[in-house]
């Protein structure tokens, strides 16, 4: 069957009731487009999970704060195109904004306690305006499944957090971070990086790894260990810190010590490219 491009609201829902009625499980994979391996790793868990799988290629105006990349966010949709049609993607929903939000919209989603730390400190609203278009997806293509990757951490428990207290019938799988073979996170945003940028942000994945050797070793100190990671990341002059928590994997409350797994997360601006990554200690 060819895979469908689906650009109405209203035509998405009706396709997938359709679907449901027919007894078929659908899997989602949001998406903000310009995909790449990491994307397409969490088609194939969709795949594995659901006998339809869509991908969403949209850019969420919503989450962007104001001075933040929307107008320049990398897209490409022939490109995203072909690279769904190879990875047996069944259909593209990619909706306008206008489609999404009626002019006098009014109704967001937030989630209140897991969105004000991380990337929520520094970004107000941000994960209001992911919650919102996340349960607008679950909405109209009505999902048995839905995957997301665990680059983005707090965004998975933020969401998780949302579909248990929403009671939103979706299982969330979390797939893990895909990685370019010197190591650095995949992420759409890699095409910002200058050849020599692009070398200085190996200084996250070093990072997180002498963490991982740290904690392997036998500490379960934090302050250690991430004095050991700022240090690392302070090795490259032009990298800016915008943080680096040790917080527990569920809750993302701050931890002092390793008792239970812990998610080790950074972000890091290199040359104005806000870089994120993350590993699980323990």
């Amino acid at each position: 069957m060819n895979m469908r491009v689906m650009t109405s609201v209203k035509a998405m829902q009706q396709h997938a009731l359709g679907e449901k009625r027919a007894g078929r499980k659908i899997g989602l994979v949001p998406t903000m487009g310009y995909l790449h391996e990491g994307h397409l790793s969490l088609v194939a868990l969709a795949r594995a999970h659901a006998e339809v799988v869509i991908v969403s290629i949209f850019v969420n105006p919503i989450q962007f704060l104001p001075g933040e990349d929307l107008a320049s966010y990398p897209r490409d949709f022939e490109r995203d195109r072909e690279l769904c049609t190879r990875a047996g993607v069944d259909l593209i929903f990619c909706p306008n904004p206008e489609e999404m939000y009626a002019a006098d919209h009014s109704v967001f989603v937030e989630e209140t306690s897991l969105s004000n730390v991380l990337c929520g400190a520094s970004r107000s609203g941000h994960f209001r305006g992911v919650t919102s278009v996340v349960a607008k997806l679950f909405n109209i293509t009505l999902p048995d499944v839905a995957v997301f990757g665990q680059k983005d951490a707090q965004q998975c428990r933020v969401i998780q957090r949302m579909v248990r207290d929403l009671n939103i019938p979706v299982e969330i799988i979390v797939g893990p971070i895909i990685r370019e073979p010197d190591g650095l996170a995949m992420s759409s945003r890699n095409k910002y990086l200058s050849p020599a940028n692009r070398k200085r942000a190996l200084c996250l994945r070093r990072a997180l790894a002498t963490a991982e050797r740290l904690v392997q070793a036998g500490e379960r100190s934090i302050m250690p260990v991430k004095l050991a990671v700022m240090a690392v990341i302070s090795e490259v002059p032009e990298a800016l810190i915008d943080y680096v928590v040790f917080m527990d994997n569920e809750t993302l409350e701050p931890v002092s010590e390793i008792q239970r797994p812990v998610l080790a997360a950074l972000a890091v601006r290199i040359g104005g490219t806000r870089l994120i990554d993350n590993t699980i200690l323990g």
